[in-house]
């Protein structure tokens, strides 16, 4: 379950904008909506396919003046403050590579002149799996400025795996990229959002600049590069209700995230976080778990955000969504996944 909300942001290090105004002509910001797709127009799987209809109307949306669809490389200048970009900055991303993305998508995107970054686990390449993309077909998408990111070697749930074979999926599949594309990719995806602090260090090791999750929430550097969050869209949470609030939404920077693994050994985690002073006003803040869970969230002095849920979460993975009123009927924003051992 989805829950959305978003924020807005005006945490610059080493840079003097701190004004928190989103209706202002021009305003530059250091953070940006990344959209996250799978499949395009294959209604057998609805859980990571976007219906065409559905894909058209973002489409259409995001041509409006007021969006900025930028590239992955352009996003992450921005969270580095290395230089800013336009309020309602936008980065599609898509995972796994299908064929419906080179076969559909991409006449789309580049009719419209879209930069997106596409995200490949190399093994269904190199297997020429049916369904999915060939080398020649993403070396098309290269030779036409698209990004090229790892998503591993096989795909797989890369906390179950010992440091060795994390090393291996890294490794095996930069050498593919290298082989096939000329190489290295920049960025890297967890396969299924799915990550701990010893993946998460592995992926730095590895040369990776940044690395996304499947967690809602507009990317900024509060959390760090390797953590970014990611608006998925899928048939059922890809309605216009929820992609107006996902590519309008603003970031919530926070500090002292806890428990910063997120593969939790106590089950429900004790959530919490510490809000920037940057945010003004510091509306009420409202946290929502998956699978109708409740939850208690209470503010401990003027920034502390300390969040209870009622029951434990299932087998697998977990979200806590929060979400705090900004300006102009937008959202602040922040999202975390869970692992459940």
């Amino acid at each position: 379950m989805y829950y959305f909300f978003a924020f807005l942001l005006l945490f610059f290090t080493n840079l003097s904008f701190a004004q928190d105004n989103s209706k202002k002509e021009g305003l530059m910001t250091n953070y940006a909506s990344f959209i996250m797709y799978h499949r395009f127009g294959e209604n057998r799987y609805p859980s990571t396919n976007i219906k065409k209809e559905q894909f058209l109307k973002h489409i259409n949306e995001l041509l409006k003046p007021k969006y900025n669809v930028i590239n992955i490389e352009q996003a992450l200048d921005a969270i580095n403050n290395k230089k800013l970009v336009k309020d309602r900055s936008v980065v599609i991303t898509i995972d796994d590579a299908y064929s419906s993305v080179f076969n559909y998508a991409w006449p789309i995107f580049k009719k419209h002149n879209i930069p997106f970054t596409l995200f490949v686990s190399t093994d269904v390449i190199d297997n020429n799996t049916p369904g999915y993309m060939s080398w020649e077909e993403i070396r098309i998408l290269r030779d036409n400025g698209i990004t090229i990111g790892s998503q591993t070697k096989s795909h797989p749930h890369m906390y179950k795996l010992d440091r060795q074979k994390i090393i291996s999926e890294l490794s095996m599949s930069n050498k593919r990229f290298v082989d096939e594309i000329g190489s290295q990719p920049k960025v890297f995806a967890y396969p299924y959002g799915e990550y701990n602090l010893e993946v998460l260090e592995q992926v730095k090791l590895h040369g990776f600049e940044a690395a996304f999750g499947q967690h809602s929430g507009v990317a900024h550097k509060s959390l760090g590069l390797y953590e970014l969050p990611r608006f998925a869209m899928n048939e059922k949470y890809g309605g216009m209700e929820r992609f107006l609030l996902a590519v309008n939404a603003l970031p919530l920077p926070i500090l002292d995230l806890s428990p910063k693994d997120p593969l939790i050994s106590k089950n429900p985690p004790f959530y919490g976080f510490t809000l920037s002073d940057s945010i003004e006003p510091k509306n009420i803040i409202r946290c929502f778990a998956n699978n109708g869970i409740t939850s208690d969230t209470k503010r401990l002095g003027k920034n502390r955000i300390e969040v209870r849920l009622n029951e434990p979460f299932s087998q697998g993975r977990g979200r806590i969504n929060c979400t705090m009123a900004a300006e102009d009927n937008r959202w602040r924003w922040l999202g975390r996944q869970f692992i459940v051992k």
